[in-house]
């Protein structure tokens, strides 16, 4: 039986990657180049379509509405990633252990990830809102005054931001938890017998040995949390005055409301922008730490 020749096999292993690539060229690099041209034309849901370059840009920089969708976005992921890096930290540390305690509630913690968006805005608008909601009745039974949490300006993206972090808490302590299984038994032994204290074996030993897992973790919520959409949209419907509308959001009322596709895919583009260098930042600046270590 002879050998395939380089060519043949070349052509051979490129008929196996041929499905992903008809995949990923349909359903992400097509979209992606698609919007970019969208986002140059004046468009809207019936097909007239007329060529306006940057100008759906420039409006979008003078957009107030638009401007304050990206301060309340950034400001929302401020909100959310580094308590969702440190909690699911702190519990992945907590519940690494080989018990049936832990097991049953690494269980309870990762449950709520995988509810829909739906039962989680519902759960927790049974908790938020001022007229009857658990933090209400708290309050009222402390002799207190309800708390407008979803209704004030200031209170509401902070409200926003705890039905997150309670809701995607589970993923990245599952992924905490894989990294911390990696870590050699060894390190912690020889931290025991050099007397070492807990501050000191989680900052020389626990967080280098799961560094690459940490910048995982941060990247993929920010990627997450800059999408922020149905939490806004089905507890406050970007209200008050605005207050909780993110940029996901303000790209559905103008493309879906008003019609002007265009627009909103100028607003798309932008949204993917800010994601893109948000990563790479976190990325780039993560690198240049563990270099200088």
């Amino acid at each position: 039986m002879t050998a395939a020749s380089p060519r043949k096999r070349s052509w051979t292993n490129g008929l196996f990657v041929t499905p992903y690539l008809v995949v990923y060229l349909a359903l992400l690099l097509y979209p992606l180049l698609a919007g970019v041209w969208l986002s140059l034309h004046k468009a809207d849901l019936f097909g007239g379509e007329a060529f306006v370059g940057l100008e759906n840009f420039g409006r979008l920089l003078r957009d107030t509405v638009f401007l304050q969708a990206v301060r309340n976005t950034f400001w929302f992921v401020l909100l959310t990633v580094p308590p969702l890096a440190v909690i699911a930290l702190g519990l992945a540390i907590a519940l690494n252990r080989p018990t049936r305690a832990a097991a049953f509630f690494r269980g309870v913690f990762f449950s709520s990830s995988v509810l829909s968006v739906t039962i989680v805005t519902l759960i927790w608008r049974l908790v938020l809102i001022p007229d009857g909601g658990l933090i209400a009745n708290l309050l009222h039974a402390a002799g207190r005054p309800p708390i407008p949490l979803l209704s004030h300006p200031d209170l509401v993206l902070p409200a926003i931001a705890l039905t997150t972090v309670w809701w995607c808490l589970g993923l990245p302590m599952m992924l905490y938890l894989a990294a911390l299984q990696q870590v050699p038994a060894e390190l912690y032994e020889a931290a025991a017998l050099d007397r070492a204290g807990p501050w000191k074996t989680l900052t020389r030993i626990t967080l280098p040995s799961i560094r690459r897992t940490l910048v995982l973790v941060v990247i993929i919520q920010c990627v997450l949390q800059f999408q922020l959409f149905g939490q806004a949209q089905l507890l406050t419907q970007g209200g008050p005055n605005g207050a909780s509308r993110p940029i996901v959001l303000f790209i559905y009322e103008v493309g879906f409301r008003r019609w002007d596709i265009g627009y909103a895919a100028a607003a798309s583009e932008i949204l993917f922008g800010l994601i893109l260098v948000a990563t790479v930042l976190q990325y780039v600046t993560t690198r240049e730490k563990a270099a200088v270590r």
